[in-house]
C-alpha cells in the first residue's frame, strides 16, 4: 500500500494505491484511518475500488455501514473511486445515489472527479 497527498487550495487528500485488498472489515478501516492520520494528517481519503472486499458492496453484509460509520465518526471523508455499473442491487446504487448526495462518502468513476469533490466540502 502507497500513500500520497494531493495539496490542494482548502485541503489536502491521501490517495491510497494498493494492488492488493486494502480494507476487509471494520479493523482494517480503522487500520486506514489511523494510517493515513498519521502518516499524511489528511481527513479525506481517495482510495480505489479494487482495495475495498468484494463483501463491502453487498449490503446484506452490512460490512458497508460498519465500516463507513467509522469513517463519519472519525471526520475522515472518503471517495471510492471505480466502475460501479457492474453491480444489479436495487439497494446498493439506492445507496451510492444518497451517499453522493452527501459530502462524507462519495462513489465516484475517476480520480479527478474525487479531487475535485473532496476540495469543496
Amino acid at each position: 500500500m502507497e500513500i500520497t497527498t494531493v495539496k490542494g487550495k482548502q485541503y489536502d487528500i491521501a490517495v491510497v494505491n494498493s494492488d492488493e485488498i486494502v480494507i476487509t472489515g471494520v479493523q482494517s478501516a480503522l487500520d486506514l484511518i489511523m494510517s493515513v492520520s498519521y502518516e499524511t494528517g489528511c481527513n479525506r481519503i481517495i482510495i480505489n475500488k479494487s482495495a475495498i472486499c468484494e463483501d463491502f458492496f453487498d449490503l446484506s453484509t452490512k460490512i458497508a455501514g460498519d465500516i463507513l460509520q467509522k469513517f463519519v465518526t472519525y471526520k475522515i471523508k472518503i471517495a471510492i473511486v471505480g466502475d460501479f455499473s457492474a453491480y444489479t442491487s436495487k439497494s446498493l446504487k439506492a445507496f451510492i445515489y444518497e451517499s453522493n448526495r452527501g459530502n462524507d462518502v462519495l462513489f465516484l468513476s475517476d480520480y479527478e472527479q474525487a479531487v475535485d469533490k473532496l476540495q469543496r466540502g
